[in-house]
């Protein structure tokens, strides 16, 4: 088995992009530990203080996101990070070559009941004349990143990365600390009878979106002329790692609840990496208007709609917006 070092010596060009890489992955280990002791490591529950989205915190968004923090500035390669659990931009080091943006817990609704969680992060290259404290830094569209992946805690702790070569996915082996290449060159299948979206929310969604899923849920007698099965997991990591591994397609769409927003999810640091993913496997990403990697950002912490997954569903999806 190819241990992640190796591959990353033979398909990056960069070594310093390798040992960023290597460097969120230490603190990934750390929280993929802390998420398996659970209670144990007094981990669970309420960090009783609300973050920059307006949200909740637990314990471990906070914990997560310090260790990710900690690991990025010690690395002179970083210039500067961007978290969503952060108000601000965070300065690194002034000759690092790199900006790294992170979710550090997505899903953390789910960890208290032992349900799957997971960290995304997104690089960027930056120039030599940028300043990491500067919101406008990091304001790159998706069609920029090198690099894109995330780290997801479940049965097993698992990484899915692309350096724009492809989507690799990587096993730790908890026996030695180390991530070992099981799945490359991953592609999404074009068609698929599967999806996954709050219907919740349905009375809130745009009329289009409504009509779309009123003909998934009418199966073989509809017009879409198959019969799809739903799911929905309230993690991105999940629900795109299941994309990755069978295909389907996951939305989080526009709805009317906080008009001023065009979605919930955040464009930096869960649309863009997702979407690079998933492109490079072969699926699609849209706001259902647009594509999602060439939204121009204005703040670091822009919501966005999220329309992702088999090519041929999400252009199903498109159409149903267009008439």
């Amino acid at each position: 088995m190819q241990r992640l070092r190796n591959f990353l010596d033979h398909h990056c060009d960069n070594p310093a992009l390798v040992t960023v890489i290597e460097g969120l992955m230490v603190a990934c280990k750390d929280i993929a530990y802390k998420v398996q002791l659970g209670s144990l490591a007094g981990v669970l529950g309420s960090a009783e203080q609300i973050n920059v989205q307006g949200e909740s915190q637990k314990k471990l968004d906070v914990i997560a996101n310090n260790l990710i923090k900690q690991a990025l500035r010690a690395m002179p390669q970083v210039k500067g990070l961007a978290s969503e659990e952060e108000s601000d931009a965070v300065a690194c080091n002034p000759d690092g070559e790199f900006l790294v943006l992170f979710d550090p817990l997505d899903g953390s609704s789910n960890i208290d009941v032992n349900v799957t969680v997971g960290t995304i992060f997104s690089v960027l290259q930056s120039d030599p004349g940028d300043d990491p404290t500067y919101e406008s830094t990091y304001l790159q569209c998706g069609r920029e990143q090198v690099a894109a992946g995330y780290v997801l805690y479940g049965p097993s702790t698992l990484l899915v990365l692309t350096t724009g070569k492809g989507v690799y996915s990587f096993t730790l082996d908890p026996r030695v600390g180390e991530f070992y290449l099981q799945r490359e060159n991953i592609r999404v299948p074009a068609t698929t009878k599967e999806f996954a979206i709050n219907m919740s929310n349905q009375r809130f969604w745009l009329p289009e979106m409504k009509n779309y899923v009123a003909d998934l849920l009418l199966g073989e007698e509809g017009p879409l002329g198959k019969r799809y099965n739903m799911r929905w997991i309230a993690s991105m990591v999940a629900e795109i790692h299941r994309i990755l591994t069978r295909g389907g397609i996951f939305m989080y769409p526009y709805d009317s609840r906080e008009p001023q927003k065009p979605g919930k999810l955040r464009l930096m640091y869960e649309g863009n990496p997702m979407s690079m993913l998933i492109e490079q496997a072969g699926g699609k990403a849209s706001t259902a208007f647009e594509n999602i990697m060439q939204v121009e950002p204005t703040s670091i912490h822009q919501r966005v709609s999220v329309v992702m997954g088999s090519k041929d569903e999400v252009d199903t999806v498109i159409r149903y917006h267009e008439s």
